[in-house]
């Protein structure tokens, strides 16, 4: 009888992983997709890269872009996750240090705040620690063992961290305040 108990409970947990990773997966697939396509395309987003002072903002506009898809499509089917989760982490860093963090916590507030990007950044550092569950590709690769617990954390936080800092270091040129502000 435990048996089954157990197989159920692991059922829930990787249920929950893939709701979990599928819904972070589409909401990066989505913005990365929107950033192409949506309203003022590529270019329109080249140009709100550059006011923040990314350069090259048509350059940047697409890294940004692609690494959203990329994360989201390797989180929705549980390819490489703690990879998944540390492009999540990077993107969500870099959005943070150039539009949110003086805007305070509240995403509804001007400027929106970090509240949005914070959340997002810890599900993605959540799902490289934790993994995929056994729902996943990285599971039929038998790379899952490889790639969870402090491995996976490690890569989520070294790759997302450590690679937002080296692009903010080397393309990020924040644009100088005005006398009003």
């Amino acid at each position: 009888m435990r048996q089954t108990d157990d197989m159920s409970d692991a059922d829930s947990i990787d249920l929950a992983l893939l709701i979990f990773r599928c819904g972070i997966g589409a909401v990066m697939l989505a913005h990365g997709v929107n950033h192409i396509i949506g309203g003022g395309k590529i270019e329109g987003t080249a140009g709100w890269f550059g006011s923040m002072g990314m350069r090259p903002p048509l350059v940047q506009a697409w890294l940004a872009s692609i690494t959203e898809v990329v994360a989201g499509i390797l989180l929705i089917v549980g390819l490489l996750t703690a990879f998944g989760g540390a492009a999540v982490v990077g993107v969500m860093a870099v959005a943070f240090a150039i539009n949110h963090r003086g805007n305070g916590f509240f995403i509804f507030r001007p400027g929106e705040g970090w509240e949005y990007v914070m959340t997002l950044g810890l599900c993605g550092l959540v799902l490289g620690a934790i993994g995929p569950g056994t729902w996943s590709l990285d599971d039929a690769f038998d790379l899952r063992d490889d790639l969870t617990g402090t491995a996976g954390l490690l890569i989520s936080v070294v790759g997302g961290v450590g690679g937002a800092a080296l692009l903010l270091a080397a393309c990020w040129r924040p644009p100088a305040k005005s006398e009003a502000e």
